[in-house]
């Protein structure tokens, strides 16, 4: 970014060895970075005194005794330690967002679901006062489970500022860019593009279109990271140097500010003097990224049979069982098909994973009417889901001849926990109450001989 174009008030890295546009390559890397040169002590973590008159501070993401693969965290060098940045704290109601274990009696989570769009308001909202839980899942205090949201924003949240210690969030942009000042960096964000916000770290979002609407996922559990490839190898999917981590940049503002927390399901806010995102320069792993999902190397079948959707998973939260994830986000991307003699779009099935689907763009293939941009639908652990009658129709029929999907993107936060419908999910989100209709069209083929039927 070059001095034309940065935020006012931030100074960011002029120059970074394999930086592109204010960015740096990779995944899980160890990166350096600074704003002002010769920020970063040499050869040392926190020497005597750094450089400029700056604090040494280090965030950890994992226990210090983590094992190495698994181990988070990064120094960063900033105006003012942290504990300059929070003060006496009150606390403040977000009563739209909310946080496992929630469950509401009178709400049935257990069925097939689909809402429209949810529609923007005039209401002012901020990134984080327009954050909209639909469902959650686990405990956030034993940190397993996650919750999903969708955010309306129209409204800068200029001098306000937020971080949770509950959980690290990754977004997913539908409609609107995002503008993400954070300690580490400035992220832009569009539609088709994703972030992870570690947990801990301290942000504030401005919105260059004027409004904002996407997705949520607020991972309770071990952080995002790439999924085994197994016998794929070592390439397609997500490949790692397709994520992006911000150069340093810092702000240098001495104007009261605001500091919101979200712990334990709560939230806490407190008043300071000056902005918190006063990081010079920072190094190590424990970063936020983004990352674009046009670059995702999509595989599938080039035989016969439609495979397991894991194919398509770009980032996955483990658990201590292996293969079994907390959150794995998975994504529907434009794609040929040409597998032959084969049922084409996903089969009919139920599953001990639960599965949040959201529409960013075009037209799922598994649903062409009814699951429209901006809009979400939920099938639940061991709930029969699959293709609706018109898709089965076209799928049973259609050449062998391949073709491309196109005008497509779609994603889903799939978890090993239920998923529990909020109150707002259930009585104030444009729900599809005749979502379930879309299979009445489904009529018994079966007539007890053999061979295939028309």
């Amino acid at each position: 970014m070059n001095k034309q174009t940065q935020p006012q008030g931030f100074v960011q890295a002029a120059s970074n060895i394999g930086v592109t546009e204010g960015y740096m390559p990779g995944f899980g890397n160890d990166f350096e970075t600074e704003a002002l040169p010769g920020a970063i002590p040499v050869g040392r973590n926190s020497p005597q005194r750094v450089e400029y008159g700056l604090y040494a501070e280090q965030l950890s993401g994992s226990p210090f005794t983590a094992p190495h693969a698994t181990l988070e965290r990064s120094w960063m060098y900033r105006i003012r330690p942290s504990v300059k940045h929070v003060s006496r704290f009150k606390k403040v109601d977000m009563p739209y967002w909310k946080t496992a274990p929630h469950v509401i009696d009178d709400v049935i989570s257990l069925g097939q679901y689909r809402w429209d769009p949810v529609p923007f308001t005039d209401e002012k909202l901020t990134f984080v006062t327009g954050m909209r839980s639909m469902t959650t899942a686990g405990d956030v205090g034993t940190q397993v489970g996650m919750a999903s949201h969708v955010y309306l924003a129209n409204t800068d949240m200029e001098d306000d500022y937020f971080y949770s210690a509950d959980s690290e969030l990754l977004v997913v942009p539908q409609d609107g860019r995002l503008k993400i000042f954070t300690e580490f960096g400035i992220i832009d964000l569009e539609p088709l593009e994703i972030c992870v916000l570690p947990r801990g770290m301290v942000f504030k979002v401005s919105l260059p279109d004027g409004q904002a609407r996407g997705f949520v996922c607020e991972n309770y559990g071990a952080k995002f990271t790439l999924p085994n490839r197994g016998p794929i190898g070592a390439n397609c999917l997500a490949n790692p140097r397709d994520f992006k981590t911000p150069v340093a940049a810092f702000e240098e503002k001495e104007t009261p500010c605001r500091v919101t927390v979200k712990w334990c399901g709560q939230f806490h806010t407190c008043e300071i003097g000056h902005s918190p995102l006063d990081v010079v320069a920072w190094h190590g792993n424990y970063a936020p990224y983004k990352y674009d999902l046009r670059t995702f190397a999509t595989i599938g079948s080039i035989s016969f049979d439609h495979p397991d959707p894991s194919i398509f998973t770009v980032l996955t939260a483990p658990t201590a069982e292996e293969g079994t994830a907390n959150i794995d986000f998975v994504i529907f991307p434009e794609r040929w098909l040409a597998n032959e003699n084969t049922f084409r779009p996903p089969w009919y099935h139920k599953n001990i994973m639960s599965e949040l689907m959201g529409n960013v763009y075009g037209v799922y293939d598994a649903k062409p009417k009814g699951f429209i941009p901006g809009g979400i639908s939920l099938h639940n652990c061991m709930l029969p889901h699959g293709p609706d009658n018109n898709a089965f129709e076209h799928a049973t029929k259609e050449s062998w001849d391949p073709v491309k999907l196109t005008n497509t993107m779609s994603f889903m936060f799939e978890t090993r926990f239920p998923q529990q419908l909020t109150r707002f999910a259930a009585d104030e989100a444009p729900l599809q109450d005749d979502y379930v209709d879309c299979w009445d069209g489904l009529e018994k083929k079966f007539d007890g001989t053999p061979g295939l039927k028309d």
